[in-house]
């Protein structure tokens, strides 16, 4: 039995369970004794592969592959669902669903758990990966913003881009939405999309620099200072935006990537100042910095950041960083390889 779930990403359904000889007070059996988990109704799991799996992305693609099992041919996973099969980041806003679609006239509508979609897509739009169909990036970064809004849709458009879809793929699979709803919500993302931003955060934060200067930043942006190229998140002129996550000061051993929290904080500052000699005035921008009364406060002092980067440095950026930053990037690329 245990080479079936294996055979099958770690799921059995109750059918399969009791053609291997698992009668249905032995299913109720290791329900009960917490051996098995319910994925879905009729589909389960074992504890240790559910407890070994995130609830962020493992757990929901599960689900995913639960509800899959016993469909209909025709439905592909989309959306949230396919994001977590092709590695896109998902903005978690709201209760999360599985996510299917088949080609039809367009409507949706939900029902245990499961978002069901019916909408046009090419079958070019199509991808398999680890036995499952699903819409492919560029399609699902668009249903992303059409369903989501922008903030979800930017961030999936951006780590589209990432994965090697270009805008002109993006704009392919917006052109059948044309009277869908939300579909001003695609044109913005397709607008502003840039695999520059390696990040979910560095994505809303672009976006939110956008809404505080009404001006577009250069993303990943090669600053050459006294302690090395240091490749700046965002920059508008002469103001330098970094999005700055929690994982780099939590140490590797907690799912962070530092080896020692105290040094990754000092480096941390020093790399600021660094930055600041060149120059530049710097902001920085956490997670709660995005939400609730934070984001109206956080948008006003991004605003004071870029008039007093403006007053003392000039609106334009510096012909010396920008000729700068146009050698690394000749010698090094447009990413942090240096």
């Amino acid at each position: 039995m245990d080479a079936v779930i294996a055979a099958q990403y770690g799921l059995i359904s109750r059918a399969e369970a009791l053609d291997l000889g698992v009668g249905p007070s032995a299913i109720r059996a290791l329900l009960r004794d917490e051996k098995w988990v319910s994925v879905r109704r009729g589909v389960y799991t074992t504890r240790s592969i559910w407890d070994g799996l995130n609830e962020y992305v493992g757990r929901p693609l599960l689900m995913a592959r639960a509800a899959t099992k016993n469909i209909r041919r025709g439905w592909v996973l989309s959306h949230d669902s396919a994001c977590h099969l092709l590695g896109l980041p998902v903005l978690a806003l709201t209760e999360p669903l599985v996510h299917l679609t088949r080609p039809g006239w367009t409507n949706a509508w939900t029902r245990d758990g499961v978002g069901r979609h019916l909408a046009r897509f090419e079958p070019g739009q199509v991808v398999e990966k680890d036995g499952l169909c699903a819409l492919n990036q560029a399609r699902t970064g668009v249903d992303m913003a059409r369903t989501h809004g922008v903030s979800s849709g930017l961030v999936a458009c951006d780590a589209a881009l990432r994965a090697g879809a270009t805008r002109a793929d993006l704009e392919a699979a917006a052109a059948v939405m044309d009277n869908w709803p939300g579909r001003t919500h695609v044109a913005t993302c397709i607008d502003l999309a840039d695999p520059g931003a390696e990040t979910a955060l560095e994505s809303i934060t672009r976006a939110l620099v956008i809404e505080a200067v009404e001006r577009r930043p250069a993303t990943q942006f090669p600053v050459r200072t006294d302690r090395g190229i240091v490749w700046c998140d965002m920059v508008v002129g002469n103001h330098v935006t970094e999005a700055d996550g929690r994982v780099k000061l939590r140490h590797r051993d907690h799912g962070g990537v530092a080896s020692d929290v105290e040094d990754a904080a000092w480096e941390a500052k020093l790399r600021e100042r660094a930055i600041r000699d060149r120059g530049l005035v710097v902001s920085q921008v956490v997670w709660a910095d995005h939400w609730n009364e934070r984001r109206s406060a956080t948008v006003a002092r991004l605003r004071r950041a870029q008039a007093e980067a403006d007053r003392v440095y000039g609106r334009d950026t510096s012909p010396d960083l920008l000729r700068e930053a146009d050698e690394i990037r000749r010698v090094h690329g447009d990413r942090k390889t240096a």
